[in-house]
């Protein structure tokens, strides 16, 4: 059974995980969600305004009100630079089952980064949600993102054909991860 604690602040090394603020708005515009290397490799399209942004920020900060709701900002440490998100969704009660999505802006990319980030929300997943699966998708033509769920420990399942088609009408075929808790435990030591 899911054990929901919503969105705390998580911290690793290099990094604080924590919630998305209003005023974060023109900063995940400038970042990421305007930026067409980042959205090729998403469903949504590059935002062209930053009244899309604030719209989609509005909508992130309502939804803390849920225990059930987690998605964090990816914040340094060092300089309290806002430079990407991460979220779990889609969460089966029946099997204990979700996925988790990351976005980090192409400055960051190759720093490692996702990797820190993708650790810190798999621990909090199966630690603190008692999680049973973690599923994840890349785009087979993102294979750096496929890379960062290798060394947190996922494991390629298959490749689904077309499973998405991207906002420039490509159909993209994805490569699909996953972990179990007991992998996780298991990897970790963790009882």
């Amino acid at each position: 059974m899911l054990d929901f604690c919503g969105t705390p602040t998580l911290e690793t090394d290099r990094l604080i995980l924590r919630r998305m603020r209003q005023d974060d708005t023109q900063i995940v515009f400038d970042r990421w969600l305007s930026d067409e290397r980042i959205s090729d490799h998403r469903i949504s399209p590059a935002h062209k305004n930053v009244l899309e942004t604030k719209i989609r920020v509005e909508k992130i900060v309502s939804g803390y009100d849920s225990k059930k709701f987690c998605y964090w900002g990816i914040e340094l440490k060092d300089s309290h630079d806002l430079i990407g998100e991460i979220d779990l969704y889609d969460f089966d009660h029946a099997t204990g089952n979700c996925e988790v999505s990351y976005s980090i802006g192409y400055d960051w990319w190759n720093k490692g980064y996702g990797t820190e980030t993708l650790k810190a929300v798999v621990e909090f997943a199966f630690i603190h949600m008692n999680l049973h699966k973690l599923s994840a998708s890349h785009n087979t033509d993102n294979p750096a993102s496929g890379r960062i769920m290798e060394k947190v420990g996922m494991k390629q399942e298959g490749i689904i054909r077309h499973m998405i088609r991207n906002a420039k009408g490509q159909y993209k075929d994805c490569a699909v991860y996953g972990m179990l808790r007991e992998e996780y435990v298991g990897r970790k030591g963790v009882r």
